[in-house]
């Protein structure tokens, strides 16, 4: 009975699961899983079981419960101010950028031919070009020859230069504007793919069955049938919304200036890279992970309604 449920069916015949069919199938795919497995899922299990010891890399890792978790949650008030920094940046990054990139893909796929091409290269040239979030450090320069302090000294608003990186009252929202600017990557062209690649009829037959606007068109056809585009990019402005430690980083310094920018990323690096507690690193990273998890969760949950 087992083997009956795991047999396929191939052109009008049944084929067991241990077949010679389903070997060569297994055989042909085994080098990604392997590769999977080893890159991907094996250092996940690893990381969660050694977030349940104490591991300084010298010393053999040695058991020690729920205490890395303890620590984080009750004593560890820096991981409290990145996990705050990192839920704030997670609900502008993310959603904000989603939703940017989606409307500004839909409004590329209005326009025609070399236009087209060409805004699509600009949107998404910011995110493979390496470190390019560094010319806002020029356009934000703390003296009077930044571009911003410039024109503001120039008009009379302020009477000396803003440090803009270095103080906590524009860090924050610099790093959200840059950081939704740069994620406009792999999931900006899957929406441009996906817009690209929906059959017309589709909407001639809606307008049959009543939709009278653009906007209907998007709820009731575009967006259910790029379900899994949608999904797609979620994904992946997810994790980059839950990863943006590394801009911070490299505009605003490591530490920030009273934590302003201080994210759970950043509070990794600092105990995985700096002070190579691996044990308690792994704790963190763990429940990084968690929260993404969960996002994904209910992002999938959302995106199940669209079109009701």
């Amino acid at each position: 009975m087992f083997f009956k449920r795991k047999e396929k069916v191939y052109k009008g015949r049944k084929i067991p699961f241990w077949s010679k069919e389903n070997w060569i199938s297994i055989g042909m795919s085994s080098p990604y899983l392997i590769i999977f497995l080893t890159f991907n899922i094996l250092p996940i299990i690893i990381a969660i079981g050694l977030s349940f010891t104490y591991f300084n890399m010298l010393q053999a890792p040695t058991f020690n419960g729920i205490t890395n978790y303890l620590n984080l949650l009750t004593n560890d008030d820096l991981f409290l101010t990145g996990l705050k920094n990192t839920i704030i940046m997670a609900v502008c990054v993310g959603p904000g950028g989603y939703i940017v990139a989606l409307i500004v893909a839909w409004l590329i796929n209005e326009m025609k031919g070399f236009v087209r091409t060409l805004m699509t290269f600009l949107f998404y040239a910011p995110s493979i070009s390496g470190n390019v979030y560094f010319i806002w450090t020029v356009l934000f320069s703390s003296d009077s020859m930044g571009y911003a302090n410039g024109i503001l000294m120039n008009i009379g608003a302020i009477t000396e230069p803003i440090r803009f990186f270095q103080n906590p009252s524009y860090m924050m929202p610099l790093c959200i504007f840059i950081a939704i600017w740069c994620s406009f990557g792999s999931g900006f062209l899957n929406f441009v793919a996906g817009f690209k690649g929906i059959d017309r009829q589709y909407y001639e037959a809606a307008m049959v069955d009543g939709v009278t606007n653009r906007w209907q068109e998007l709820w009731y056809i575009t967006l259910p049938i790029m379900r899994p585009q949608l999904l797609f990019g979620a994904v992946m402005s997810i994790s980059s919304a839950f990863s943006v430690g590394g801009i911070c980083t490299a505009l605003c310094g490591f530490p920030s200036t009273q934590y302003a920018v201080h994210t759970i990323m950043n509070h990794l690096e600092d105990f995985g890279g700096a002070r190579y507690e691996m044990g308690y690193a792994c704790a963190i990273a763990v429940v990084l992970f968690l929260m993404i998890i969960g996002t994904n969760f209910l992002i999938r949950k959302m995106l199940a309604k669209v079109g009701e």
